[in-house]
């Protein structure tokens, strides 16, 4: 089928407007990986650029030269990976019972469940109920198990698993399935946009997390790896304060702006890898499981 020359000017528009809102989007990037390997003083003089004057990878040596950044890197990629997964499945679960309408108190817990999203015990209380009856302070799971299930997540699931028809339930409990049969072989595989949208969500959650460090994890082998790009950028901040008082001699000059550029490009690394593999599921996942509350 041919198409007439206003349908191809339209197409020609969409192109070229969606390339360059693409380059767009890309500049913002391009400009913190050129200033985070740019020379401190080049970078003072002449700003963020998109090509640097002067390459210096100092600020990468500033971030790398404790090894406890690779621990960091190591914790927080396990925590992140099996919170996600522990999260997916009873996040999942739990929506799979609240989607259900022959469940009797589905409407009960649905409603204590969202009354957890307008009101918490505040800080105090959770702190001393983590760290002093669950025994989770300096423990790699306190990073996992008060995050297990997102409200925001578990409603938005059982939206999509409202919509799914309930015959297909309905058949397989003729033919002797349970519900735990029903929704990891049927439920499941039909809900990956939703799946790959929450879990998005919850890695992401995981993986910024930095103030579950603050409260409770004294040993360094469990600082998460934002925490610890945390401390290096203010002990980098301090030693830049403490060269400008007058009298002191500096050596070197303390790369704080390209080391910030840095720490965004070390962080955003492993997100940046997953999140072509879900994009195709995050836009169907998030509208349609908020379509129908």
């Amino acid at each position: 089928m041919n198409k007439s020359l206003e349908d191809k000017g339209i197409d020609i528009f969409s192109y070229l407007f969606m390339i360059i809102f693409s380059v767009f989007c890309v500049i913002p990037f391009i400009i913190i990986i050129s200033s985070s390997i740019s020379d401190e003083k080049a970078l003072q003089m002449t700003g963020f650029v998109l090509i640097p004057k002067e390459i210096s990878w100092f600020a990468y040596k500033v971030i790398f030269q404790d090894s406890a950044i690779f621990n960091a890197y190591k914790t927080t990629t396990i925590f992140t990976v099996l919170g996600t997964v522990l999260c997916l499945i009873l996040t999942s679960a739990m929506a799979y019972a609240l989607s259900v309408k022959t469940f009797t108190h589905r409407n009960k817990i649905a409603f204590f469940v969202y009354f957890t999203m307008l009101f918490n015990g505040g800080l105090v209380p959770t702190y001393l109920l983590i760290a002093k009856y669950l025994h989770l302070q300096d423990n790699i799971l306190v990073y996992i198990i008060p995050a297990l299930i997102n409200p925001f997540n578990m409603f938005l699931l059982r939206n999509f698993f409202a919509q799914i028809p309930d015959s297909l339930a309905e058949s397989a409990k003729i033919d002797g399935a349970n519900d735990i049969y029903i929704l990891y072989k049927i439920i499941l595989p039909l809900a990956k946009p939703a799946l790959a949208t929450i879990g998005l969500f919850y890695a992401l959650g995981f993986w910024n997390e930095w103030f579950t460090t603050v409260l409770y994890i004294d040993s360094k082998d469990l600082y998460s790896l934002q925490y610890l790009i945390m401390k290096v950028l203010r002990e980098a901040d301090f030693q830049k304060q403490f060269n400008e008082i007058p009298g002191v001699v500096v050596n070197y000059i303390v790369p704080a702006n390209s080391a910030k550029m840095a720490t965004a490009v070390v962080t955003v690394g492993p997100i940046i890898l997953v999140y072509p593999f879900l994009q195709k599921y995050f836009v169907k996942g998030l509208v349609v499981g908020a379509v129908k509350g």
